[in-house]
């Protein structure tokens, strides 16, 4: 009985997911909807009557399951990027030509680039075992996300097993997960039918389906998915071209967006960018721009990457909405390294699928060069469909007598004079750690999650806990008891309880979140990445003066001294000390066990190498010390050329700068690491 069971659950899997994959990828069906729920009753009943026949690619997984009680943990084994922008054709062509330099492509040549649509909805990593899907996950800070694997499995148009008898060993795919405009209408009806709050945009519907901890609400949204590049691969070789690798996916039955085209030079992107400006209101689905990527796989590891953006990739973006409101204030903000920061408050308004009251006026220079004062008329953007900034002013409503905006001579937070250093557009609190706004910023940065991600701790809590006096510093968070917590107003024993388990949680992290995470000025995530992974220590990064600091891949002399700055001040190294005493611990890096031997030293990288990439070799010379530049002059030490290299031969040669090949940097590496 059991076998013949197995093998009508096998047989009803199998033809209820062709059904599925002939509806919502193929969009054409070959069974009504009643013949198809018929099926699909017949199967639940079987698997209801023989649960341990259940198999993980079964069409029920896709109605949802028992709620759970929070998302797990997922750790991307290959990060998930984030791309940069471009709004305009120079913008686009400023990429085009930093891509072709690095390339070092031919004069008059050009590359090619996949163009696809850039979907408003939230980024999902999936990974296939086998052709089974096992787990999917959010994108998260790009290094760590949540496992939505239950909620992902209710999308019906994404094969829960691969369509082919040889699936590689692991497949993990990137995609986008959001929610279609019909969809998006469907489902905001009955919210409102049942007297809820509907949502305001899909992109929030997406993004609050997909982090359901009950998966079957997720399964009453109808959310979609495209799938559009590659994470993990083992047992296959995959294509060498971004548009092959969409063939590919798309023949594996992972549903792929057809809206795409190679285009070969800048022109050719921004002609495609424009015809789907054009298409945009007739796709059935937000999209916020045009992405173009490399076609080139080879090309792709070439260029490489920065800390947390591919140099083969770039976002260009469609032109905000904007709206116009009226300006009724204009408020200063203390930020954690003492900026002021002008806030400009405004008659609420709709403005890109969201109500905006607040938005940036940037610094004094943006302020002045638009003419902005007090209770204008103004017109209002979000600014890459995120950010809300006024634009500009409407002139001709202006009232008479419209009072022009000042920098306040003192910090409206703690009184200290206000300076403004000669050539820098903004404006700082002299007060340091005596300023509590100052304090107050540095404890939400720290707590924030590309810092120390402290969970529960987002920045009301802070300000309550700042309010209550319970909080004046840093180290502050890991003094705080639950009697304390339970005392403010809605704060259960349960919150309290999860909070100082989360303080307890993230004092294991890594040196770089944990230099991040002291907000040290100029010194973004990239910048505490690159000092984290050169110095390996943070005995080493505090012991390194401005010239050593400037050897380091994206940090310049600005950065450089801004570090130096902060390790000398009495105060914040006490602080350290105390966070460490409280428990605060990261692993020290193997790089710093390196000895810095090629310290002093200058190089340039051309052509292609076979043994590794550009980027790798460059890493390596950098951990043991050296600068690796970018251009060729009289103080750089050599060039490292591999095949085809470009004009840089040339001026090295002109310059009388000695030129090795890839055996000598071979060599040169060999000798010197331990």
């Amino acid at each position: 009985m059991t076998d013949k069971a197995e093998k009508q659950i096998a047989e009803l899997s199998k033809t209820l997911n062709e059904h599925l994959y002939r509806y919502h990828v193929q969009d054409s069906p070959t069974v009504s909807d009643a013949e198809y729920d018929a099926l699909f009753k017949q199967l639940e009943q079987l698997e209801a009557q023989h649960p341990h026949l259940i198999k993980p690619d079964s069409p029920t997984h896709r109605v949802g399951g028992p709620p759970l009680e929070g998302f797990e943990q997922v750790k991307h084994k290959v990060p998930m990027l984030s791309l940069n922008n471009a709004f305009t054709f120079e913008e686009l062509s400023d990429f085009d030509r930093s891509v072709r330099e690095r390339l070092e492509t031919e004069e008059g040549g050009e590359v090619t680039y996949l163009a696809e649509p850039k979907l408003d909805g939230l980024a999902i990593s999936l990974r296939y075992e086998s052709g089974i899907l096992v787990q999917a996950a959010t994108r998260g800070d790009g290094t760590t996300g949540e496992n939505v694997t239950d909620n992902i499995r209710t999308i019906s148009m994404l094969p829960l097993k691969l369509r082919t008898k040889k699936p590689p060993a692991v497949l993990e795919v990137r995609g986008e997960v959001f929610m279609d405009t019909a969809s998006f209408d469907e489902s905001n009806k009955s919210l409102i039918a049942a007297g809820d709050k509907p949502f305001v945009n899909p992109r929030n519907a997406a993004a609050g389906s997909l982090r359901q901890l009950d998966s079957r609400k997720t399964a009453k949204r109808r959310l979609s998915i495209y799938v559009y590049s590659l994470g993990e691969v083992e047992g296959v070789e995959a294509p060498a071209s971004q548009f092959k690798i969409l063939q590919w996916l798309s023949g594996f039955g992972l549903p792929t967006n057809t809206e795409i085209k190679e285009c070969i030079g800048p022109e050719a992107c921004f002609k495609f960018y424009e015809f789907i400006l054009k298409r945009r209101p007739l796709l059935g689905y937000d999209i916020d721009g045009v992405v173009f990527k490399v076609d080139d796989m080879i090309q792709q590891r070439e260029l490489g990457f920065r800390s947390r953006t591919p140099r083969w990739a770039i976002a260009q973006k469609f032109p905000a909405e904007e709206a116009q409101t009226q300006l009724l204030d204009v408020e200063f903000q203390v930020g954690r390294t003492g900026a002021l920061t002008p806030v400009a408050r405004l008659e609420p308004v709709f403005v890109g699928g969201v109500t905006v009251s607040n938005a940036t006026l940037h610094n004094m220079d943006e302020i002045e060069r638009k003419d902005i004062r007090r209770k204008d008329t103004v017109i209002v953007r979000r600014a890459g469909d995120v950010i809300p900034e006024v634009a500009r002013v409407v002139v001709e409503r202006r009232k008479k007598g419209a009072r022009k905006v000042k920098m306040p001579a003192r910090c409206p937070v703690c009184s200290s004079p206000v300076e403004r250093a000669d050539g820098d557009a903004v404006a700082r609190c002299t007060g340091g750690l005596s300023c509590a706004a100052q304090r107050r910023e540095g404890i939400k940065h720290y707590a924030s999650r590309r810092a120390m991600d402290i969970d529960g701790l987002g920045d009301k809590l802070v300000e309550q806990l700042s309010e209550a006096g319970l909080i004046n510093s840093i180290d502050d968070l890991y003094k705080l008891t639950a009697e304390q917590l339970t005392s403010l107003p809605r704060m259960g024993e349960k919150s309290a309880t999860n909070l100082l388990e989360s303080l307890e949680k993230a004092k294991q992290t890594t040196l770089a979140r944990f230099v991040f995470g002291l907000g040290i000025r100029d010194v973004g995530e990239g910048g505490a990445a690159a000092l984290a992974d050169h110095f390996g220590s943070l005995d080493a990064i505090m012991a390194a003066d401005e010239t050593s600091l400037e050897t380091v891949e994206d940090i310049g002399p600005v950065v450089s001294a801004s570090v130096v700055a902060f390790f000398a001040n009495a105060d914040n190294r006490a602080m350290i000390n105390a966070l460490i005493d409280h428990g605060v611990n990261f692993p020290v890096l193997e790089k710093a066990a390196v000895e810095q031997r090629l310290e002093g030293n200058t190089y340039v990288l051309t052509g292609t190498l076979s043994s590794m990439s550009r980027d790798q070799a460059k890493q390596k010379l950098q951990r043991l010390g050296a600068k690796v530049s970018g251009s060729v002059s009289k103080k750089t030490t050599a060039v490292y050329a591999g095949a085809s290299p470009g004009s840089k031969v040339t001026k090295a040669e002109s310059l009388n700068v000695p030129v090795f090949d890839e055996d000598a940097l071979q060599a040169l590496l060999n000798e010197n690491e331990l």
